[in-house]
């Protein structure tokens, strides 16, 4: 019984089923005719529109007669932008704390170390004038 089942998995009824469904889709052919190949010259925005077998072909741009930026408008527009962003890094390198002091200062004892790091003895450093 399980031969007789495995022949017609291999070759037999199932694959031809398969085959003849896929190859005819059914009967029903594509949704809409394909388009003929070009036999002339195709005009010169043929490549502005998105032809994707549909019975409507669509432009491909959203908006073709949209307005367009002047290259002066936009160079207005490209300067101010790096201008900006320019002065934003100006003002994070002039209010940058951590380059000026990259460490905490550190505290010491006996008046932060001053007689043992040569100072004068008899003269009183406060923490005032440091």
């Amino acid at each position: 019984m399980a031969g007789r089942m495995m022949g017609m998995l291999r070759g037999g009824m199932v694959a031809r089923s398969a085959s003849g469904s896929l190859r005819l889709r059914s009967g029903m052919g594509f949704p809409v005719g394909t388009t003929p190949p070009p036999d002339k010259p195709l005009h010169i925005q043929h490549e502005l529109i998105w032809d994707d077998g549909s019975a409507y072909p669509e432009p491909a741009l959203d908006r073709i007669a949209a307005p367009q930026v002047g290259k002066y408008e936009a160079l207005a527009w490209l300067c101010g932008g790096l201008s900006f962003f320019g002065l934003v890094g100006l003002l994070a390198v002039w209010n940058d704390k951590a380059s000026k002091i990259p460490y905490t200062p550190k505290e010491y004892p006996f008046n932060n170390l001053h007689v043992e790091l040569g100072g004068d003895p008899n003269v009183k450093k406060t923490t005032a004038s440091v």
